[in-house]
């Protein structure tokens, strides 16, 4: 992936930025259905509310449970607080960003809800940032945390089971 080190700032001030720019963004989005009629629509509302209701219900019990088990250690910043402790239990012995992981929930919610090809493209480069800004929180915690890499070995990022 090409250094993005001029948006990372010294504690990653920068991304948090671009973080509520790409929310701005995909919140204020235009709806894009080219190849979706409205007849189409209607047929799918079923699976539409299905999708918007479970993949809304994982983004908020992710976003619930990933404040409530770093509570102590919890801030907008990627940099880790001085007195952080590697927390491993919870919904952190499933995946180790749920935080970043129910906002990418929440937007493919959305965008399956809609069926929008451009809040699909735009949940598509949040899964890159979220990668990516995940990858420079991981390496701050690397250098407090030795059993960081195997605890990175053995959870998952974003997905149970998955990535």
């Amino acid at each position: 992936m090409p250094s993005l080190h001029f948006l990372k700032g010294k504690r990653g001030e920068y991304l948090v930025a671009l973080q509520f720019v790409l929310i701005i963004v995909f919140i204020f989005a235009p709806v894009w259905s080219p190849f979706i009629g409205e007849r189409m629509l209607d047929a799918l509302a079923p699976v539409r509310w299905s999708a918007l209701v479970v993949f809304g219900t994982v983004a908020i019990i992710f976003a619930a449970l990933g404040s409530f088990n770093i509570r102590e250690y919890l801030t907008p910043l990627p940099y880790p607080v001085d007195h952080n402790q590697l927390v491993q239990h919870g919904i952190y012995a499933w995946v180790r960003h749920p935080l970043y992981s129910s906002q990418l929930f929440a937007a493919l919610g959305w965008a399956l809800y809609t069926l929008s090809l451009s809040h699909l493209l735009i949940l598509a480069l949040g899964f890159v940032f979220f990668d990516y800004k995940a990858g420079k929180e991981e390496a701050w915690l690397s250098e407090r945390h030795p059993e960081y890499a195997e605890y990175a070995h053995r959870v998952r990022k974003f997905i149970p089971w998955i990535y």
